[in-house]
């Protein structure tokens, strides 16, 4: 049942990482400046993005536990209320991100050069929040209703979407093969425009299924959209320590950014890639994490306490060995996928060697990811927050302030692979114990 849900889900989280791949090696051949100006503003998209990803755990989390237990009726009203509450809070965040699109580069000390490119393409991602938040928000309540299929289906579908309004807004008109490839010439602007509206696509056919053909959670006639104040204030409980892991992990992101960015732009346009093909080894992980927040939400709802932590070490043992393996490919091939997002030799150079750094702690990471979503989906999301606070801003950065004095970006890359280590140490140690049970 793990490997069931487990598939599907792995299948959306790795076509997510794929899109991002599309965009850097689309982009990356248009120039080094170029790319460094999307692998700037990353880890703030990375942030928006997650604020606006942590309003969903508090209602998707409920949507499992009320299936589990057999109410349908509660399922369908916290569908409801989700979307709403969530349209509001991104449509904020939208307009915050907006606001900050110009700021951010120089916040970030990043060479004049490349500033405007990176504005303008967070810019566009920041419009376009409410449209990635409903996405991920129908995609996360169908998982937890137990269907995984219909959402890794539209996932792919929506990197093939990405490729085309790429392929149409990035680069200009011109002739392959003597065929006229009609072009925007966007550049930069044209990948924001082409993911977007990818996004947007899928988010539609998303918002379909679920409101129209999913079979526990469509509308029906006669039931209305009606705030429950109890279901409200435990999404926010629920919520709250998650956005608050986000907000502490993407913004260790963006200081780390700032980190790298003083090194020069092929350390920023190396760093970027680097993080994009390393998400191909951890995005697996995140697939399990999903369905391990779907079992574990589900079993506590049917008051299965004796599956509850025995699934808990079986889909976090599943992930761990399914990262090790992606490990064990990413380390050979390197210099392949980051040779495919950039025609720098020096950037492809110094990508392989911080990849290969980290390669070897890959399997703790997985621990850490598996073990969140098993955490959550027991309604324990204080706990992992804090621990990754600890792991991030007391460990990891700095440390990288530090080594990166001496050894650049490689000295990164040495101190995320020590705290990614102290992280899956911990999250192992709060998997074998019992309080994150007891959160139930």
């Amino acid at each position: 049942m793990a490997l069931q849900l487990s598939l599907p889900a792995i299948l959306a989280q790795v076509s997510s990482i794929i899109m991002e791949y599309i965009d850097a090696s689309m982009v990356g051949h248009l120039g080094s400046q170029q790319s460094a100006s999307i692998g700037l503003v990353s880890s703030s998209t990375w942030l928006f993005g997650s604020l606006s990803s942590a309003i969903n755990i508090g209602f998707t989390v409920q949507i499992a536990h009320a299936i589990g237990a057999g109410d349908e009726e509660k399922a369908r009203g916290l569908v409801r209320q989700g979307l709403l509450i969530g349209l509001v809070l991104s449509g904020l965040l939208a307009l915050l991100g907006a606001a900050c699109s110009f700021r951010i580069p120089a916040w970030l000390k990043a060479d004049a050069a490349i500033r405007h490119d990176a504005s303008v393409y967070f810019l566009v991602f920041a419009l376009f929040i409410p449209v990635m938040q409903l996405r991920g928000m129908a995609a996360g309540m169908l998982q937890c209703s137990g269907n995984m299929k219909v959402p890794s289906i539209l996932m792919t579908c929506m990197c093939a979407m990405d490729v085309l309004f790429n392929s149409l807004l990035i680069f200009p008109t011109r002739s392959l093969g003597g065929i006229t490839l009609p072009g925007a010439g966007l550049g930069v602007m044209g990948a924001a425009l082409g993911t977007s509206l990818s996004e947007l696509v899928t988010m539609l056919i998303m918002l379909w299924f679920l409101l129209f053909k999913s079979a526990p959670l469509h509308l029906r006639k006669g039931e209305r959209l009606r705030l429950v104040p109890g279901e409200l204030k435990r999404a926010l409980r629920l919520g709250t320590p998650v956005a608050f892991e986000q907000a502490i992990m993407c913004g260790a992101q963006v200081v780390s950014t700032g980190i790298v960015s003083p090194i020069g732009t092929v350390a920023i346009a190396a760093n970027s890639f680097a993080v994009i093909v390393e998400s191909l080894c951890y995005m697996p992980g995140y697939g399990i994490s999903a369905a391990a927040t779907t079992l574990i939400g589900q079993s506590i709802g049917a008051k299965r306490e004796d599956l509850t932590k025995k699934l808990g070490f079986l889909v976090t043992g599943l992930g761990v060995a399914v990262m090790s393996l992606m490990a064990v490919v990413m380390y050979f091939a390197a210099p392949l996928l980051i040779g495919l997002l950039t025609p720098d030799e020096t950037i492809r150079q110094l990508g392989t060697v911080v990849l290969r750094i980290v390669v070897f702690v890959e399997p703790l990471y997985a621990a850490s990811i598996v073990a969140t979503g098993v955490f959550r989906g027991a309604g324990d999301t204080l706990g992992p927050s804090i621990l990754n606070f600890v792991s991030m801003w007391c460990v990891r950065l700095p440390l990288a302030a530090w080594l990166s004095q001496g050894y650049g970006l490689r000295g990164v890359w040495i101190a995320m692979s020590v705290e990614l280590a102290f992280r899956g140490l911990i999250f192992l140690v709060r998997l074998c114990g019992k309080r994150w049970r007891s959160k139930a």
